[in-house]
């Protein structure tokens, strides 16, 4: 007959040993999947920052026409991040209060803005330059406003857009570029001709990438 306190001896629990080898691979496990999702989701986290500025862009410039003001779009390649502004009464730029739409946005870690506005069509009988809003310095067509006064206005946005519907034609990219794992970079290009909509381009492999 089996007594109580022989079946205490014969129930054998986990060693230590054990307990520690399956909480560590347990632990592997979790580590390879999560670090697989983190990869993975890179092209996606980034192309999601550019549909953003590409709804918000579109945004601004139906701001623009109806309310009948000049807006723009600055680019800070160096902070990476971006903002749009209004010209005021005063014919000087300042940021727009009336939405936190279009307030200053920095990209997350690891992605990068780069703005190119060389190399693109400007259609000279309708440039911005042509209808007198602008002069060829970029500075603000108006008696009293220009670069190199005391208490000088911020300068111009690298990127307009008119009331008209008009904007800068411009092509600006994001990418990622992952400085140490085995990810791969990706890049997302977000152009404008003459008027909305933006076109984005990608996801590409490299900067110079042009799809078919």
């Amino acid at each position: 007959m089996t007594t109580p306190d022989s079946q205490s001896h014969t129930i054998r629990g986990f060693t230590l040993l054990e307990v520690m080898i399956v909480l560590l691979l347990i632990g592997l496990a979790a580590g390879v999947v999560l670090f697989n999702a983190f990869s993975a989701s890179q092209a996606d986290r980034l192309q999601e920052q550019v549909k953003r500025l590409q709804v918000v862009f579109d945004m601004a410039s139906d701001f623009a026409v109806l309310n009948q003001q000049q807006l723009g779009l600055y680019i800070d390649e160096e902070n990476q991040r971006y903002h749009f502004a209004i010209l005021n009464e005063e014919q000087e730029w300042e940021p727009i209060q009336e939405s936190p739409t279009f307030a200053e946005h920095t990209l997350p870690e690891l992605f990068y803005l780069e703005l190119n506005l060389d190399d693109l069509p400007w259609e000279q009988e309708d440039s911005l330059f042509d209808r007198g809003v602008f002069d060829e310095s970029l500075s603000v067509a108006e008696d009293g406003v220009s670069i190199g006064e005391e208490d000088e206005p911020p300068p111009p946005p690298q990127i307009l857009i008119l009331s008209s519907g008009d904007i800068t034609p411009f092509s600006l990219q994001f990418a990622y570029e992952p400085d140490f794992g085995g990810d791969q970079p990706v890049y997302f290009r977000l152009t404008g001709q003459e008027t909305v909509p933006l076109e984005r381009i990608g996801p590409l492999n490299s900067p110079d990438e042009v799809l078919p």
